[in-house]
């Protein structure tokens, strides 16, 4: 598909990035011909120069036969414009970045009717929604959900005293009864789809789908279920910061947001009657301990310096806060955190790559199946992909699993059915019907509809 995305600050150039690796021809617009050239130097990818809201630049970057126009500059005013004018001279579908708290669901239902959005996206807000599902259940290292929070899929790092250290996957089925499957495991540098022989060591990530109401009775059976956090402390002001402030403050939580901004500590306060708002410099450690760091529930980094979030979350670690997520943009720091035992984080820009990814796949398959949701897992070595089937399809659908999974190319597992209100752990006499959604885990594929999960004949 031909791609148009319309800033290359630090989201955009994700997404190029991204949609690259999908194969799709990407053309780069911004207005800073320093960022066009470095760009283009980097990815393979066309440049234009100019501004996403100027009719002859649009032209210049070929708007009227791209499939796809995505506007994410700084300005979400720009981006609704942009996108305005490029599905009026002929992209079929368009996305914009609008991040202001000001414009709720109300009005954006509105502005995405009024000008033919296919899709608007907040980063600072769905990081906030994972923060959030992170929080509720806080000893995952991360949650993904799917199919409207019926299903789920919850990472766990093994610790050295863990009850499934040394048990393989057909000896844990024997001996905890909950209905959960475990689909995905990373050990050091490798991912493993496993089978029932496979056996778990301390230090693994693991990946465990089924229902929230079965995981939490694993988690219960196996020790690792801890409450979720009712005490919170948010470090930096940003718009993530705003927005699962009042999420925890609707839940119940007691929340506290440390900002060294006079002005939006105040914007903060004046819009967060029931958030504690502190003045003051969250690098000082001091100011932590002084505003009841050692006896929060969980610590969430949210400055825009990766670096200062990777620190002051190694030293709430080192105060025994039982739960704390740093916020990391740059990949190579992420891996960098991961290994000094920063075993949850979050970036917005890989959320939002992981979205477009999704849309993308979904545009450009109109076969038996459409990919619902797309989850990069495991550092981005698997996949976990929910696939709507929209008709049969002959040798899957109406096949037992036991058959089926004969057919199957390597590296990929069948991890859930969802069949109206019913969540399925799919066992081998289970079948894949007609208007279920199907949830795939892969690694080493790039799969667009769900046949793709089946072997050359």
């Amino acid at each position: 598909m031909k791609i148009i995305v319309c800033g290359c600050g630090k989201i955009g150039v994700t997404l190029l990035s991204a949609l690259v690796a999908e194969g799709h021809d990407l053309v780069a617009l911004d207005d800073n011909p320093a960022v066009i050239a470095e760009v283009t130097n980097i990815h393979d990818v066309i440049g234009v120069c100019g501004n996403g809201a100027d009719c002859e630049t649009l032209e210049d970057a070929g708007v009227r036969d791209a499939d796809l126009f995505i506007a994410v500059t700084s300005s979400d005013e720009l981006n609704m414009l942009a996108c305005f004018l490029a599905r009026r001279m002929g992209a079929d579908h368009t996305i914009a970045r609008i991040r202001n708290p000001e414009y709720n669901d109300a009005s954006l239902d509105f502005m995405k009717r009024e000008l033919e959005l296919s899709m608007a996206i907040n980063p600072e807000l769905l990081a906030a929604r994972e923060l959030f599902d992170i929080l509720r259940l806080p000893s995952a290292a991360k949650i993904e959900t799917f199919s409207g929070k019926t299903f789920e899929m919850v990472e766990l790092i093994l610790r050295e005293d863990s009850p499934l250290d040394g048990l393989s996957l057909r000896d844990l089925r024997e001996k905890y009864r909950a209905t959960v499957l475990i689909c995905t495991v990373q050990r050091g540098d490798e991912v493993f789809i496993p089978l029932g022989d496979f056996v778990l060591k301390s230090g693994d990530r693991i990946g465990i789908t089924a229902s929230p109401a079965e995981i939490g009775k694993f988690m219960r059976q196996v020790g690792l279920l801890t409450k979720k956090a009712r005490s919170v402390m948010l470090l930096g002001g940003s718009r993530t910061a705003f927005y699962l402030a009042k999420m925890l403050s609707a839940a119940g939580a007691e929340v506290k947001i440390i900002e060294r901004k006079p002005d939006v500590a105040q914007e903060l306060a004046a819009s967060l009657p029931g958030v504690s708002v502190v003045l003051g410099d969250g690098a000082q450690q001091e100011l932590l301990l002084e505003e009841g760091l050692r006896d929060t529930d969980a610590f969430v980094t949210l400055t825009g310096m990766d670096e200062e979030n990777i620190l002051l979350s190694i030293y709430a670690s080192s105060q025994n806060v039982p739960k704390v997520i740093t916020k990391i943009s740059r990949d190579e720091l992420a891996a960098m955190a991961d290994k000094l035992g920063l075993d949850s984080s979050i970036s917005p820009r890989r959320i939002i790559a992981d979205v477009l990814v999704q849309y993308a796949r979904a545009l450009e398959n109109s076969r038996d199946s459409q990919v619902e949701t797309l989850y990069k897992l495991m550092d981005g070595r698997a996949e976990a992909l929910e696939f709507r089937v929209k008709q049969p399809v002959e040798g899957l659908t109406a096949t037992p699993l036991h058959v089926l999974g004969k057919k199957l190319k390597p590296n990929i597992l069948i991890a859930g059915i969802i069949r109206g209100r019913k969540t399925i752990v799919p066992g081998g006499e289970d079948v894949i019907l007609p208007e279920d959604r199907v949830i795939v885990l892969a690694s080493g594929h790039r799969l667009a509809d769900l046949s793709d999960i089946l072997a050359p004949k």
